[in-house]
């Protein structure tokens, strides 16, 4: 009796002890379960917060009025503001310069141009925003050239000797001196004027009073001081007459282009890049019959062309060459109509942003390239006159025909990101036609950036497609082999070693892929093409010749070891197809294949292409996807396949009615594992693909993954600029597109476990 309470005694403690470590790990699986949950969401929101920012709509705050702070009688023809959106300047018809406050519109300083004595101005104009050239046209026929300076000194605060007051210094300069340069021989007054300085050259574009369109390139030498300037008159010509009055003259910065606006509704675009032999080369109606041309600007570089009309309606315009290799004038976008005519456009100083106001006092800002109406704002009913942008776009000044200066602060750091622009095909400047693309920087800043993620996008997806197309029959179906049907000898030679490659970095992967794989496929491309399509029936033709072989031979090799036979056929057919790639190339694609691929199919060619990446991130992918594969397949009862055996099936009616059916998830399984691996790939993409975005499902290009643009441009991008942020929404697409494609996933896995389990 004592040893039975003995027993009882001990059995309760130890089911104590059990009840209490399954209450514990209970808890810790729970607690481990929601760490992960926590930080997977942590992860999207913390991503989601960075990139908040590229859709949140631009702010403005309500136009303030400021009086006139000079010279009220006179008619403003230009303003402007300094970097710092301190200082404001405002010019007059007839030369008066007033520097003001742009706070409280007190003027700083007023000088007045050095024009000639009793010589009228008769014409204004201002050159590209950012070298801040302006220039008079004189009743003479000669022009005076200016420019706004500002010198910016720190001070000791005296009442805190750690701090330091800035000071802002405006005033003018002459960059070719106080005189006046000839235009025009014969004195005619100058009517019209477009400009361009860049320091060593100088073009006038002028139309004098008697009709007459001239162009006057000057140079410019300076001594080693700096101090004094000579300018030649390197050319003079005068240009073709235009149909009708000419209402606007532009120039571009590169003083290459020359756009003239004539007959209420022509543009003619003239090629002034030479300036001894200036042609015009093209004519185009900007607008249809009954409507006119009321404003018109240059976007920040010179390429783009807005026109604003009459009715209300605005449109870019640019060159595009076309199939002939002519560069015409061409209709790029339309923009949200306004409700009355335009009276003017002005551009931004550095992004292809520009306002536009009409006659009923409406300011409305747009952005070209995302074809966006950004903002929309009025002035209290009188039309603008006169309007600027601050040289970082953060703020605009405009003169009103109430004779009031209107100031405001514009809060708009991200203005060219949209839906259409990230996902969509856009027309950007200097392209034939609109596409998918991808390029962070440019060579100069007259050019923008270009963001669309679409190419992006696209090539993750190819890479994990063209290695999964490698990865998924070869791991899948030697998973296959190496559970059902490899002796248990071999098993346990062939799955640890498979699984030891997973190990493998992939920088060497990719080190190999790009200096050994790359350049023989390259200089084998026929051959490796060939070894690729005779594997799979090389494997088939082996397994016939040993079916029909005599048990006596066969004896030879074990069950299970059949496989093994494979290694010197693989051998041998490479070896084979490598030999005779050459002969061929030489026979059917005159001795170079990738040459013939891209003169005779017109596909583009890259040593690097989408052909090495495949192999090398499937043989990446394989040693995952099979070691899962192959732990469902062998995990299969064995009381269900001797059962079916028993049954009279066949092994591999027992296999394809039996075994996949049950090991379906963990073979599903495994394949999403590989993908999801192949979609997260950077080092083989970066060192294995020629790494352009591109949207081209061929074979022979490369392309740019997600993964890899992140690993390639991050340190690159300044932290919180545009890029910056791109390219943490580029980390958001991948991360949704990984976790929406696991979920999936686990879904399908969970349904096939539901369906075959009572199998």
């Amino acid at each position: 009796m004592e040893k039975i309470e003995v027993s009882i005694t001990s059995a309760g403690g130890y089911t104590g002890r059990r009840m209490a470590k399954d209450k514990l790990f209970k808890y810790v699986m729970t607690f481990g379960g929601l760490s992960v949950i926590i930080a997977i969401s942590t992860i999207f929101f913390y991503l989601a917060g960075v990139v908040a920012p590229l859709f949140m709509p631009p702010h403005m705050e309500e136009l303030k009025a400021l009086a006139l702070p000079a010279m009220a009688n006179q008619t403003t023809v230009h303003l402007t503001t300094e970097e710092q959106v301190e200082i404001g300047m405002r010019v007059t018809d007839q030369g008066s310069i007033t520097f003001f406050g742009l706070h409280d519109g007190k003027p700083r300083l007023q000088v007045q141009a050095s024009l000639p004595q009793s010589i009228q101005a008769t014409s204004f104009a201002a050159g590209d925003m950012r070298k801040q050239a302006m220039a008079y046209g004189l009743a003479d026929g000669r022009v005076l050239l200016l420019k706004d300076d500002y010198k910016i000194t720190f001070k000791q605060d005296p009442k805190d000797p750690k701090k330091d007051i800035r000071s802002i210094e405006p005033g003018i300069v002459y960059p070719l001196g106080t005189e006046p340069l000839v235009v025009d021989d014969a004195k005619r007054a100058l009517k019209r004027l477009a400009i361009q300085h860049d320091g060593q050259e100088t073009t006038v574009i002028a139309q004098t009073e008697d009709g007459r369109l001239l162009l006057a390139n000057y140079t410019s030498e300076s001594d080693f001081s700096g101090e004094s300037v000579a300018t030649v008159r390197a050319a003079l010509r005068e240009l073709p007459k235009v149909a009708g009055e000419i209402s606007q003259i532009l120039l571009e910065v590169k003083q290459r282009d020359l756009y003239v606006i004539h007959g209420g509704r022509f543009v003619s675009h003239f090629d002034v890049q030479d300036k001894e032999n200036p042609k015009l080369t093209q004519t185009v109606a900007v607008v249809p019959e009954g409507e006119r041309v009321t404003a018109s600007t240059l976007l920040s570089g010179g390429f783009s062309l807005v026109i604003g009309t009459d009715k209300g309606n605005l449109a870019q315009w640019f060159q595009v060459r076309d199939a002939s290799n002519v560069n015409t004038l061409t209709r790029i976008r339309e923009f949200k109509p306004m409700d009355a005519a335009i009276t003017l456009a002005a551009p931004e100083h550095a992004r292809k942003g520009f306002l536009a106001t009409d006659e009923k006092g409406a300011v409305n800002f747009y952005y070209a390239t995302s074809e966006r109406l950004l903002l929309e704002s009025e002035t209290g009913g009188a039309k603008a006159v006169v309007a600027a942008f601050a040289p970082r776009a953060n703020a605009i000044v405009l003169e009103t025909a109430k004779g009031e200066i209107r100031t405001a602060h514009i809060e708009n750091e991200y203005p060219e990101i949209s839906f259409g622009a990230l996902w969509g095909k856009i027309w950007y400047e200097s392209y034939e036609k609109p596409d998918y693309i991808w390029q962070s920087a440019a060579a100069n800043s007259d050019f923008e950036p270009k963001f669309s993620v679409a190419p992006l996008t696209f090539g993750t997806l190819k890479a994990a497609f063209y290695a999964m197309l490698v990865a998924v029959p070869l791991a899948v179906l030697g998973a296959i082999f190496a559970a059902y049907f490899m002796s248990p000898k071999m098993r346990g030679l062939v799955k640890p070693s498979i699984e030891i490659m997973e190990a493998l970095p992939t920088v060497i992967l990719g080190f190999l892929a790009g200096l050994w794989l790359a350049p023989f496929v390259d200089n084998n491309l026929a051959g490796t093409l060939l070894a690729l399509f005779l594997l799979p029936f090389s494997f088939l033709i082996t397994a016939w010749i040993w079916h029909l072989l005599p048990d006596r031979i066969t004896k030879w090799v074990g069950p299970g070891w059949e496989a093994a036979l494979l290694l010197p056929v693989v051998i041998l057919v490479v070896w084979v197809a490598v030999a005779l790639g050459h002969p061929i190339e030489a026979a059917l694609f005159g001795g170079d294949m990738p040459r013939w691929v891209s003169n005779e199919l017109g596909w583009n060619y890259e040593q690097r292409n989408s052909l090495v990446v495949g192999i090398a991130m499937g043989f990446a992918a394989i040693p995952i996807v099979f070691s899962i594969a192959e732990d469902a397949v062998f995990s299969v009862p064995k009381h269900l396949t001797s059962g079916s055996l028993a049954l009279g099936a066949t092994p591999w009616q027992t296999l394809f009615n039996v075994v996949l059916l049950t090991a379906s998830p963990g073979i599903f399984s495994a394949i999403m594992v590989g993908f999801g691996r192949a979609i997260g790939e950077t080092m083989i993409v970066l060192m294995a693909t020629g790494n352009t975005a591109v949207m081209d499902f061929s074979i022979f290009t490369g392309f740019r993954t997600l993964s890899a643009n992140i690993g390639v441009e991050m340190p690159e991008a300044a932290v919180g600029s545009t890029h910056y942020l791109l390219l943490f929404f580029s980390a958001l697409v991948l991360f949704v597109f990984t976790f929406f494609i696991n979920t999936l996933a686990e879904l399908v896995r969970q349904r096939l476990r539901e369906k075959y389990s009572s199998i």
